[in-house]
């Protein structure tokens, strides 16, 4: 073979294993290829939308600066009552499963949820691993038809609805106090004893660990907003305190 007959067959050469590399039938080698994760035992049940906690701390801070001020005990509204938010958990969102199990859902760890159909409800939650957000505890139950382990974890209104209603849901209608018990994204899976303790202070008077003040204040504030409840003074420190935190 001459000189020119070879330099001519390695130029064909590379053309054709550029034309290889670059050809979008190739297939990915088996190093390229993305291993589907594991099925879990809910992976057929929807997931809530989970609430959106990392605002930039600047933009939280406008947003509370932003809202109105009202008195500590305002006047002119009756006493609070529980009932008046309807009952408990109720499936506003109509997926067949009361709002209990959609956040148990939505914050179990990952791989560790055993549910069950109940009804319409595909999502009926039976065991898992949770993180209560407030004290950093791991909490694992394996039957939460147990009484004992179910009270053992709840369900929080971050803001509390005594908290709602002397800050503006006091005036509301039924349906939308109905709909602000039940919205998900103020509501946490949480330690039942915490949960007690904190009861319906605000932040003024309860704070959860330094780790997830940040979280809390932007939760807090978010939900506020969102539902147009006022703050009172000593409340509109204590989250400026915590979105220092951030």
């Amino acid at each position: 073979m001459s000189r020119s007959a070879g330099l001519i067959a390695a130029v064909v050469l590379a053309l054709v294993g550029l034309m290889a590399l670059t050809d979008g039938s190739t297939k990915p080698s088996v190093d390229a290829a993305v291993a589907p994760a594991p099925p879990t035992e809910s992976s057929d049940a929807p997931s809530p939308s989970t609430p959106t906690t990392s605002s930039p701390p600047t933009v939280t801070s406008r947003a509370l600066e932003g809202l109105r001020t009202v008195d500590r005990d305002p006047a002119g509204i009756p006493p609070y009552d529980r009932d008046a938010f309807g009952p408990a958990w109720a499936d506003v969102d109509r997926n067949g499963c009361n709002q209990r199990d959609d956040v148990l859902l939505r914050d179990v760890q990952p791989g560790t949820v055993v549910t069950q159909r109940q009804g319409r409800c595909d999502h009926d939650v039976l065991a898992g691993t949770w993180i209560d957000p407030y004290t950093g505890r791991t909490q694992t139950f394996t039957d939460l038809k147990d009484p004992k382990q179910s009270v053992a974890i709840q369900i929080d209104h971050v803001v509390p609805l005594a908290e709602a209603w002397r800050s503006g849901a006091g005036s509301w209608s039924p349906e939308r106090r109905r709909d602000y018990a039940n919205d998900v994204s103020n509501l946490l899976a949480v330690d039942g004893p915490t949960n007690q303790s904190k009861g319906s202070y605000d932040p003024a008077s309860w704070r959860p660990r330094a780790a997830f003040q940040c979280a809390y204040a932007t939760r807090w504030i978010d939900v506020k907003r969102r539902w147009d409840l006022g703050v009172d003074p000593s409340e509109a420190r204590a989250l400026t305190e915590m979105l220092a935190t951030c």
